[in-house]
C-alpha cells in the first residue's frame, strides 16, 4: 500500500499531475450487504506519494448516489431540499487526504477532483466479486501557468446550527478540500438567533490552531451591519477583517437587534477598524445605502460580490464606481457556509501571511471566481497596475487567458464596462480554455478587465439564460480587478455616471432623514453627515474633472 505523506494545501500543483491510489479490501462478512473498505491516497507521477484533500462522488450503475457515511458530506450545514442547487453539493463528500470508506459490492462510478485547479477524474469500479484490488485515479492539475504567485481566500464565512465538534471537522476539512489558502471566519450578531452562530465561539487562538493543523490560514474579523427596521435595505453590511477587537455594536438597529435606533452609521465602525489596522470589505455587491458615500471618502478597501448569492450585477455597482473615478478591487466569499468554490485570488510576491495577502487585496491585484482561472496582462502590466500612455501611443496589447474545469462559454475583455473583445472557450484535454492576444486601440483614459459571462441576477429581465453551472450547482462567474489606463496623465472619469451617483446619494440621504428612526436630532445629524461628506467628495471630483476639460 502506498503510504501518504503531508501535502500543504497551498502548494502548487506538480507539473506531472497527481494520482489517487485506491486499495480495496473486503470486510469478512458473508452477508449480501457486505461492503468494501477503500483507502485513498494521492501520489505524484514521480512516485512520491502525497495525501491531497479533495472531494469524491460515487454512484451505482443506475446513477443513484452511493452515500459515503465515513466521510463528511460537502453540503454539511446547508439545507437539503428539492432544489437542484442544494442537491448538487450534497452529492459530494470530502476526502481529507488518505481515508477509509465503505462501498457496496457492485459496479460503482467514482468521480474526484481537488479545488478548482484539477480536472475531473472518473472511473468505473466493478466491486461485485472483489476481495482485494488496487486502482489508480489520475488527478491532473491545469492551472499552473495562471496560479504562479496567486493565493486564494474566502473573505466572508460564518457557520451556524452545527455543534462545536461538527464545526471543527468542517473547518478542518472543507477549506482544504476546496484548496483555499486563507479563510476569514467572522463574528456577527442578530437578536436571539445568534445563539446558533457557532463560529462566533472561535477565538483567535482557536483559528491559529486550525491554521497549524490544516495548512490553511484562518483570519478573523467581524461583519458590521445595519438593516432598516423590518429588514429592507439599510446602511449595509461590511466586513472588518484582521481587526484586533470587536467593533461594538456589531449589528445596529431594530432591523437586526430588535432594539435601539438607526443612529449609528457604519462609517463609525469602519474608521475604528482602520485605526486598528483592519481591512474594510463591503459585502453583497455594495448593498446598502452607505456604500457609495464611504467609497468616495476612501473608507473601503475592496468590495465583495456574490457573497451569499447573486443579489445584483457587476454593472449595478462596480462598473459605475470605476467609471466615476474610483479604484475598487474585486473580492468575494460565501457568507453562510462554503456553499460554493467562491474565492478571490491575490497576486503576491511576499510570503503568505494574513497581512501580506490583505495588502495585495487592497492594491487590487485580484481576480474572483467560483470556477475559471484568469490571467490578464496589458502591455506587460498586471492586474491592479496603472498603465501610463501618451495620446500618440494609443494602443494596448491585451493578453487574456481563462482556464476552467467546466465550460465557461466565453472569455470577455471589458473596457469601461463595455465588452470590446471576446472569444469562445474550447476543450483542452479534460478542461476548457480561452485565449485573447490582440491589439486594442484606445483614445481616452479608462479601465480594462476580463471576465467570463456574468451569472443571472433575480431582477435582470434581459437575461433569459443562465450561465453554466459548476460541480456544486452554482452559476459560474469570474472577473479580474482592473488595469487602469491613464492617457497623458489623466485619470478616467465619466461625469454622467458621477451625476447619477450624486443624485442617488442625495435620495438616500433624504430617505434616511425622513424614514429612519433616531433618538434625537443629534443622532440624525451624525448619520446624515456621512452622506454630506460623500456628496462633497464627489462634487469636488466633478468640479476638478470639468476644469481639466476646459
Amino acid at each position: 500500500m502506498v503510504q501518504a505523506t503531508s501535502f500543504r494545501v497551498n502548494s502548487v500543483w506538480p507539473l506531472a499531475g497527481l494520482s489517487i491510489f485506491l486499495c480495496l479490501t473486503a470486510f469478512s462478512s458473508a452477508a449480501e450487504t457486505a461492503r468494501v473498505t477503500v483507502t485513498l491516497t494521492a501520489a505524484t507521477a514521480d512516485g512520491e506519494s502525497r495525501a491531497v484533500p479533495g472531494v469524491i462522488r460515487c454512484t451505482d450503475s443506475t446513477g443513484k448516489p452511493v452515500l459515503l457515511d465515513d466521510l463528511l458530506n460537502r453540503g454539511t450545514g446547508l439545507a437539503l431540499s428539492g432544489d437542484t442547487i442544494d442537491r448538487e453539493i450534497h452529492s459530494w463528500s470530502v476526502l481529507p487526504g488518505t481515508s477509509i470508506i465503505s462501498l457496496p459490492r457492485e459496479v460503482i462510478r467514482l468521480e474526484a477532483f481537488s479545488g478548482i485547479e484539477s480536472e475531473l477524474s472518473t472511473m468505473t469500479l466493478d466491486l461485485s466479486d472483489k476481495t482485494e484490488a488496487n486502482v489508480t485515479i489520475p488527478l491532473v492539475g491545469f492551472g499552473q501557468s495562471i496560479l504562479q504567485g496567486q493565493r486564494s481566500a474566502n473573505t466572508h464565512l460564518h457557520i451556524m446550527k452545527l455543534s462545536r465538534d461538527e464545526c471543527d471537522q468542517y473547518l478542518n476539512e472543507i477549506p482544504a478540500a476546496d484548496r483555499l489558502d486563507i479563510v476569514f471566519v467572522s463574528h456577527l450578531e442578530r437578536a436571539v438567533v445568534d445563539a446558533t452562530y457557532i463560529t462566533n465561539r472561535y477565538t483567535t487562538n482557536d483559528l491559529e490552531k486550525l491554521s497549524q493543523t490544516t495548512g490553511v490560514l484562518f483570519g478573523w474579523g467581524e461583519e458590521h451591519r445595519h438593516n432598516m427596521n423590518g429588514g429592507p435595505e439599510g446602511y449595509g453590511h461590511v466586513m472588518l477583517l484582521n481587526i484586533q477587537e470587536l467593533i461594538q455594536p456589531v449589528s445596529i438597529g431594530k432591523g437586526i437587534m430588535k432594539q435601539g435606533t438607526d443612529g449609528i452609521p457604519l462609517a463609525r465602525g469602519i474608521l475604528s477598524a482602520k485605526r486598528q489596522g483592519g481591512t474594510v470589505v463591503w459585502c453583497h455587491n455594495g448593498w446598502g445605502r452607505e456604500s457609495t458615500p464611504n467609497l468616495f471618502q476612501n473608507n473601503v478597501d475592496a468590495v465583495n460580490i456574490f457573497d451569499g448569492g447573486t443579489r445584483s450585477s457587476f454593472a449595478d455597482s462596480f462598473y459605475r464606481w470605476l467609471n466615476a473615478g474610483l479604484r475598487v478591487p474585486f473580492s468575494t466569499g460565501t457568507d453562510w457556509c462554503q456553499y460554493d468554490f467562491s474565492r478571490v485570488y491575490a497576486r503576491m510576491e511576499e510570503p503568505l501571511t494574513i497581512d501580506n495577502w490583505l495588502q495585495a487585496l487592497r492594491q487590487g491585484r485580484t481576480f474572483i471566481t467560483n470556477g475559471p482561472l484568469l490571467d490578464l496582462k496589458v502591455n506587460d502590466h498586471h492586474i491592479g497596475d496603472t498603465l501610463q500612455l501618451s495620446a500618440e501611443e494609443g494602443q494596448l496589447q491585451v493578453r487574456a487567458v481563462a482556464k476552467g474545469r467546466r465550460d465557461f462559454d466565453r472569455l470577455e475583455v471589458v473596457l469601461d464596462g463595455e465588452i470590446v473583445l471576446s472569444t469562445e472557450s474550447h476543450a483542452v484535454d479534460g478542461h476548457f480554455e480561452a485565449l485573447i492576444d490582440e491589439t486594442l486601440p484606445v483614445k481616452k483614459s479608462g479601465w480594462l478587465a476580463i471576465r467570463t459571462p456574468p451569472p443571472s441576477v433575480p431582477d435582470d429581465v434581459t437575461r433569459a439564460d443562465k450561465t453554466p453551472l459548476n460541480e456544486y450547482g452554482r452559476e459560474i462567474f469570474s472577473h479580474t480587478s482592473p488595469i487602469y489606463i491613464e492617457i497623458d496623465g489623466k485619470k478616467h472619469f465619466d461625469s454622467e455616471t458621477a451625476h447619477q451617483l450624486l443624485m442617488e446619494m442625495e435620495f438616500h440621504r433624504d430617505f434616511i432623514r425622513d424614514q429612519f428612526e433616531f433618538a434625537d436630532l443629534h443622532e440624525r445629524a451624525h448619520v446624515l453627515q456621512i452622506y454630506d461628506d460623500g456628496l462633497k467628495a464627489l462634487e469636488q471630483q466633478i468640479t476638478t474633472a470639468n476644469a481639466l476639460r476646459q
